[in-house]
């Protein structure tokens, strides 16, 4: 990483602000580049370049302009509806490898466009590079621990997540008292603890057993420099109001976005993060 303009491909969510914040104070300029009108209420005078999807033309051509030689991609943004009508020349020729990656799983989606940006020369780097400070350190951060009920059903969510992971799907899983009771997709990890808040009372039968682990990591052989996990206070949040026992993320694989307030509404609440080590 140099001192050239970095652009930041900015989505809804907590991440990009940080990654904003912090390239600043390293004195780097910031460029956002923001899809479907977003404008984040965060901004302060970052340049903000307004893509759309099917001019890609057009907004390399800033970038370009804008000096910018490294980008991230941060935050969830919304997978486009296509209209060929408004395709510019770029993305005519893009089109035929890039659409069908459209109908894939986030990972094979992800590839394609990381393969679009390096192709017109800028580099891709990792969220966790700019905020290596916020990679989640090895063991139990909070008051509460994981009961060794808790610890089998982390084990579970391992098992599962590994098969969610292969088949390009997500990258959590809710296991309580051996039962999963909900699988991260698409729609993410709010709305899978929504899911779960909705309709799990009847599957934790066993009142003094764990009450569920939300689990968090990377899929297996994943590019770290994009779609990097994370939690923090609103996923905190939402585990509590799904009356889980805790969350389980990967060490040194998953970043925990403002720590010491997550931490905080942990202990609130009364819920464990545990951050656990993957052997070789």
């Amino acid at each position: 990483m140099g001192s050239q303009a970095l652009a930041i491909v900015a989505g809804t969510g907590r991440l990009p602000e940080l990654l904003a914040n912090a390239a600043t104070k390293m004195g780097r300029k910031v460029v956002l580049v923001c899809f479907n009108g977003y404008q984040p209420e965060w901004r302060t005078d970052q340049p903000l370049i307004e893509g759309v999807f099917e001019k890609p033309g057009n907004l390399f051509k800033s970038l370009h302009k804008a000096g910018c030689t490294e980008i991230v991609f941060a935050g969830y943004i919304l997978r486009p509806r296509i209209n060929p009508l408004k395709f510019d020349m770029k993305m005519v020729s893009l089109a035929a490898k890039l659409l069908p990656k459209l109908k894939m799983g986030d990972g094979a989606t992800l590839d394609a466009v990381k393969a679009v940006f390096e192709g017109e020369g800028l580099n891709i780097i990792g969220a966790h590079e700019l905020l290596s400070d916020l990679l989640a350190p090895s063991g139990t951060i909070t008051k509460a621990k994981p009961s060794e009920d808790d610890l089998n059903d982390l084990k579970r969510a391992q098992e599962i997540t590994a098969h969610l992971g292969n088949a390009d799907v997500g990258q959590g899983a809710v296991v309580a008292q051996g039962l999963c009771l909900g699988l991260e997709s698409i729609q993410g990890t709010d709305a899978m603890l929504d899911f779960v808040a909705q309709t799990s009372d009847n599957y934790r039968p066993d009142d003094k057993a764990g009450q569920g682990v939300l689990l968090k990591a990377p899929k297996a052989g994943q590019d770290w420099r994009i779609d990097l996990p994370t939690i923090g206070p609103q996923t905190i949040e939402k585990a509590a109001t799904a009356r889980l026992s805790g969350v389980a993320v990967q060490a040194q694989s998953v970043l925990i976005l403002d720590p010491e307030e997550t931490v905080e509404i942990a202990n609130k609440h009364g819920l464990f993060i545990h951050c656990f080590e993957v052997e070789g």
